[in-house]
Formats: structure tokens, sequence, C-alpha cells
């Protein structure tokens, strides 16, 4: 007869809120930690088994967006939510599963008056007394790519996958893209708009 085992450090209440892992511990009974005395299997027991997906579960889509009268941090949010593959139900955080997203119309964002003064973007040039502020109105006329890059770039890891998830973007000012090829899926934002209800 087998007892099933928990996961517990010892001194510590945790075995009495974990439920048991295996049916035959016998491979845990290394020194510290706690058996204790069960009878449920791993069937039983009602553990998840976490979920990796394989290179054969992974397929990178394409969408593209019309950006055009859309708030930039709703747009922003539906980007990197893209990127990643949290929409997929084979998303893990540490696997680059997401999908392409190109975005047209860049420049026709949805941008409040006051956000287009008021909000700033500073830079570094390294020196002493080097540094340089831009505000989006100015930042959204002159290079409407970096504005909406930075917003999804704040959105991702900040890590290499992240870095890698940023390039699987593509933003575009104007209404076409170069990417009719890939054919890329439509991608409507029903509620990104200011004034939808």
């Amino acid at each position: 007869m087998h007892e099933a085992c928990f996961l517990a450090w010892p001194g510590s209440n945790a075995a009495s809120r974990v439920q048991p892992l295996v049916r035959d511990p016998s491979w845990l009974r290394a020194p510290g930690w706690v058996s204790v005395p069960g009878g449920a299997t791993f069937e039983e027991s009602g553990f998840v088994r976490t979920f990796h997906p394989k290179e054969s579960d992974i397929h990178h889509g394409w969408h593209v967006i019309d950006a055009e009268g859309i708030v930039l941090g709703r747009l922003a949010t539906e980007i990197a939510t893209l990127l990643r593959g949290k929409h997929k139900p084979t998303f893990a955080p540490n696997v680059d599963g997401g999908d392409h997203v190109i975005v047209v119309n860049a420049s026709h964002l949805d941008i409040s008056l006051r956000k287009s003064s008021d909000k700033l973007y500073y830079r570094h040039s390294g020196y002493p007394g080097g540094i340089r502020s831009e505000s989006l109105g100015h930042l959204l006329s002159r290079n409407p790519e970096r504005v909406i890059k930075l917003a999804v770039r704040g959105m991702l890891p900040k890590t290499r996958l992240g870095r890698a998830q940023l390039k699987k973007l593509r933003v575009y000012s104007g209404p076409t893209h170069p990417h009719a090829a890939q054919e890329p899926q439509t991608r409507v934002l029903t509620n990104a708009s200011r004034n939808a209800k």
C-alpha cells in the first residue's frame, strides 16, 4: 500500500493546504521533505499538469489592424495580446507563440488635444545635460510608427523574448502594407474607439 506524498518543508503548515502529488513517492524520499499519509492518486488529487506547447502546436498567424480613430492605449493592449499569443489556448509565458501584427493608418490615431501636448517622451544622449523631450503630438506628426511601437514595447516582457515578439510588429502610417502575400486576417477592434458604447 503506497501513501500519497505532500510536498511541504518541515516546520511549515503548507501540508494542510496542498493536495497529494503522486501515488508512489519513493523517488521523493529525500531528507527534509515530509511524506503525509493520504491515499489519493494523482488523477484524484485535482492537480492540473502544466501545459508546454510543442513545436508542432505553435503557428504564427498574421493580423492587420486599422488604427484610424482608435485610442492608442486600447490599440496597444490588443497588439500586445496578439504578439504574446495570449488569445490562443496554447499560450505559455516562456514561448514565443504569438502572431505577426500589421498596423495601418498609424498617423490617424485618436489622441486628445490635452494628451498630445502633455504626454512627453524622453531620451538621453549620454552626455551630462543631454536629456531631450518631445511631446506626443510632435512625435505623432514626425514618426507615428514610433508612437505605437513605444506603447506596445511597454506592455511586453523586458527580456529577449519580449524583444523577439516586438520584431513581429509592423507599423505603417498609410493605409497600405507590403504583406499581402502572407494573407493577413483583418482584426476589427470593436471597443477601442473613444465613442464606443
